[in-house]
């Protein structure tokens, strides 16, 4: 088979899968993925990149070269229980790539649901390829280890930026899991320190001393808290990921489980529709209050 035949199934259909297949889609790969008991947004998000839709597990499975499995990190174990019997029965011998933010742990007892299958570990970093460009470098890296990780590297033809880590299963996740909690960790860290200085009415003093002593810090909390709100009900499983990881809570593993209530707090709020915390964290945020 030619490269310009590839052939890849993306299970998930949220902001990242979605981007990738259509990135994957549109230097010239077929992509497919399933939207069986989906929202209408993910159907919406699925039009919109073009991709290929097939609702049998097993022909999505048998007609891959790679399935890239790109869900919240909750979701990652219930999706290789789902297609282990399809990859079962599949004479063909698709790839599967878990593309999600889990502990090693996590993601080495997936290769073992899913025995028998080529296995690669990939962490994702970065955000969403944005539509219209097919250059690796615009978009996220993925960063895969195991034993076919070097197999990955076919999709670099197809606008995708690959890194090969000379390591097994688990090191990929580590990578990224790592990444994240400190990119992710640092927002909870801010976000829960801004919304105790805003109670006692000093979030004004606060701004004015970042202002003065850490501009880029405060930059990047303008920057990082509202891009948070929509994302924070994906991150708890994350953070909980991120604890486990760790593991041992003298070497900070109840950091991560806090982080993870934090979240879980900031989406309850949002779902609320009037929050006096969530209108105050925004409020800060604003670069121009006149």
């Amino acid at each position: 088979m030619s490269e310009a035949e590839m052939r890849v199934a993306i299970i998930g259909a949220g902001e990242m899968g979605s981007a990738v297949g259509r990135r994957l889609r549109e230097c010239g790969a077929r992509v497919m993925t399933s939207l069986k008991d989906r929202s209408a947004a993910s159907i919406e998000r699925v039009k919109g990149a073009g991709l290929e839709v097939i609702d049998d597990d097993h022909l999505l499975v048998r007609d891959a070269d790679f399935v890239l499995s790109i869900v919240p990190p909750g979701a990652a174990i219930d999706v290789s229980l789902w297609l282990s019997q399809p990859f079962l029965l599949t004479g063909a011998k698709p790839i599967f790539v878990e593309c999600n933010a889990i502990a090693p742990a996590t993601t080495r007892r997936i290769e073992e649901i899913l025995r028998g299958v080529r296995f690669i570990d990939a962490g994702i970093i970065g955000g969403p390829p944005a539509a219209g460009s097919q250059d690796p470098a615009k978009g996220p890296r993925f960063y895969a280890s195991g034993g076919p990780a070097n197999e990955l590297l076919r999709l670099g033809k197809f606008g995708l930026d690959i890194t090969i880590l000379d390591a097994p299963v688990g090191a990929a996740s580590a990578l990224k899991l790592a990444y994240a909690g400190m990119t992710k960790g640092f927002t909870a860290l801010a976000t829960a320190m801004l919304n105790a200085a805003s109670r006692e009415g000093l979030a004004d003093a606060l701004q004015a001393e970042l202002s003065r002593t850490q501009p880029g810090f405060l930059a990047r909390l303008e920057r990082s808290i509202p891009d948070m709100f929509p994302k924070a009900y994906r991150w708890v499983a994350e953070m909980e990921q991120i604890a486990e990881f760790i593991g041992d809570a003298r070497e900070g593993a109840t950091i991560y489980a806090g982080a993870s209530l934090l979240y879980e707090w900031i989406a309850s709020e949002l779902n609320s529709g009037h929050s006096d915390s969530i209108e105050a964290l925004a409020e800060f945020c604003k670069k121009d209050k006149n």
